[in-house]
């Protein structure tokens, strides 16, 4: 039982949610910031897709190992650690003079982000042990993330207003201070536990198999998806991911217990985890630039059209709540997901027709209410599906399939947009023949990155450019209503199918008991 004063828990709290506001805003407030680097750095495509999937894939790796370290060395050590650890390469980001640094900065930031996570639920379970004020707690730390994550890109596009990009990354060593004094004042030490093993061979496993799966993505269209290159780093990840699945069997103390996958509500729900990344959060990454490029929209007038697709965010979860209540978790997660790709047809629409930003917001409006549906109901499903045993393997997994999820799709529909873009562009003489796709490819991901000028020495007009990418973003939200779509589908039949076997079970117990 804590023992701590109201005044510490007070302190704790505000330093568990200052580092879940940090954690939100780090996620949606550097997509508007990304063509500013683009040109402070001379970033290419590829690198500014690295600049995102550098801090999920850093995040995957280290999720799961977490509670393990926090358990050996204390959570209060461990969470003041990545504290300092998030506002030093914070720093390091803003200060960042290349983008080499930068996307090494951000997979360091990313590690110190996932330990904050981790940490967070550990010092709430811990400082506030159960009743109302338990509940309060997690409730203030969930609205703060989740408003992070929703006025991320307003946030964003202020800081860039007032003093520039790298204040994006530099206001979070400021924060990261003034957190690190509220948690060494209020959260308390945890008491000794007896650790588990390090599960590194896990680790080590799946980290190799989500870089080399990312790498594969964004580097075989330049390498040819047949060269060796290419075919040996898509060799490494599916060894990688074989490893993984090893490791985990043979060990005493598995990160991943796949026996879990039998249990449908958990798999069912886990799908509606990866869905949304599939779609809604790596699409937040490339919107910004169909809104400040394809529309001609500036900085402050992108990062309030943004609101459109993430504020619903924020207040559809306490509907979704008393939805899942009524209809059980099975009804609601499916029901999301089809919202979310609802939403996305509608946008694929609307970028096909060129058509203004006032039609093209409601698409933005429903995807955002299917992710406000879906988003909750998963992780409330996940947890419930399991014993309270596994409850921590089962946010473990929960998280890690969406950043897994969420830096393969990022690096999918940089491919998917820059294909487009290419399929759309009419032919452009200036780029000679013998130098085959290569040169139009780079072309077509300089105008995914939102650089018109690249094309006009070359001969077309404006409006081929804009055609041009306003194609490849539709191919881009078709890619995201067909593949969340898909998985709705998939999580729905699961749920049916538990369901159904209740139903029968009900039905058997009801006539045994009649006779």
């Amino acid at each position: 039982m804590s023992l701590s004063t109201p005044a510490q828990r007070h302190q704790a709290l505000a330093a568990v949610c200052l580092s879940a506001l940090m954690l939100g805003l780090e996620i949606s407030s550097v997509p508007p910031a990304l063509s500013a680097i683009e040109q402070a750095l001379g970033a290419s495509f590829r690198q500014l897709q690295w600049v995102m999937a550098a801090y999920t894939i850093a995040s995957t790796t280290i999720l799961m190992a977490v509670g393990t370290l926090a358990d050996r060395y204390g959570h209060k050590r461990v969470f003041a650690t990545a504290i300092t650890a998030f506002g030093i390469t914070s720093l390091v980001c803003g200060l960042a003079g290349s983008a080499e640094l930068l996307i090494a900065a951000r997979f360091l930031q990313g590690l110190a982000g996932a330990a904050m996570l981790i940490c967070q639920i550990s010092v709430l379970s811990h400082q506030f042990p159960g009743g109302a004020e338990r509940g309060r707690a997690f409730a203030w730390w969930g609205m703060v993330f989740g408003s992070g994550l929703g006025l991320g890109p307003v946030v964003g596009t202020a800081i860039m207003a007032i003093g520039g990009w790298p204040w994006v990354f530099l206001v979070h060593a400021a924060l990261a201070v003034l957190t690190l004094v509220l948690a060494h004042r209020g959260v308390q030490e945890s008491p000794a536990q007896r650790a588990g093993r390090l599960d590194v061979a896990g680790i080590a496993t799946l980290s190799l198999a989500v870089f080399c799966l990312v790498l594969f993505v964004t580097q075989a269209p330049v390498l040819g998806f047949g060269s060796t290159e290419a075919l040996g780093i898509a060799a490494l990840s599916l060894l990688g991911f074989a490893g993984f699945v090893w490791a985990e069997r043979v060990s005493c103390q598995p990160m991943v217990d796949f026996s879990v996958f039998r249990v449908r509500n958990f798999s069912g729900a886990l799908l509606g985890s990866m869905g949304m990344n599939f779609s809604f959060w790596p699409f937040i990454i490339y919107l910004p630039i169909y809104f400040h490029t394809g529309l001609g929209l500036s900085r402050v007038q992108t990062g309030l059209a943004l609101l459109a697709y993430t504020l619903p965010t924020l207040f559809v979860p306490p509907l979704a709540e008393r939805l899942a209540l009524r209809w059980q978790s099975g009804r609601v997660v499916p029901l999301g997901m089809a919202t979310i790709g609802l939403g996305f047809v509608l946008m694929a629409l609307g970028s096909l027709l060129t058509a203004p930003l006032w039609l093209l917001l409601p698409g933005c409006v429903v995807a955002g209410i299917g992710l406000g549906l879906t988003n909750t109901t998963t992780t409330n499903a996940i947890t419930a599906a399991l014993p309270v045993s596994k409850a921590g393997m089962a946010s473990g997994m929960d998280c890690s399939a969406r950043m897994i999820s969420l830096a393969f799709n990022i690096a999918v529909m940089g491919l998917v947009l820059v294909q487009g873009v290419m399929a759309a562009l009419p032919p452009v003489p200036a780029v000679p023949a013998r130098q085959g796709t290569g040169s139009l490819r780079l072309l077509a991901e300089q105008l995914a990155a939102g650089d018109l000028n690249a094309l006009t020495p070359l001969g077309l007009s404006a409006e081929e450019a804009l055609a041009a990418l306003a194609s490849g973003f539709a191919w881009v939200m078709a890619y995201g209503a067909a593949s969340v779509l898909l998985l709705g589908l998939l999580s729905w039949r699961i749920f049916a199918s538990t369901a159904g076997r209740q139903r029968c079970l009900d039905r058997a117990v009801g006539a045994t008991t009649s006779s």
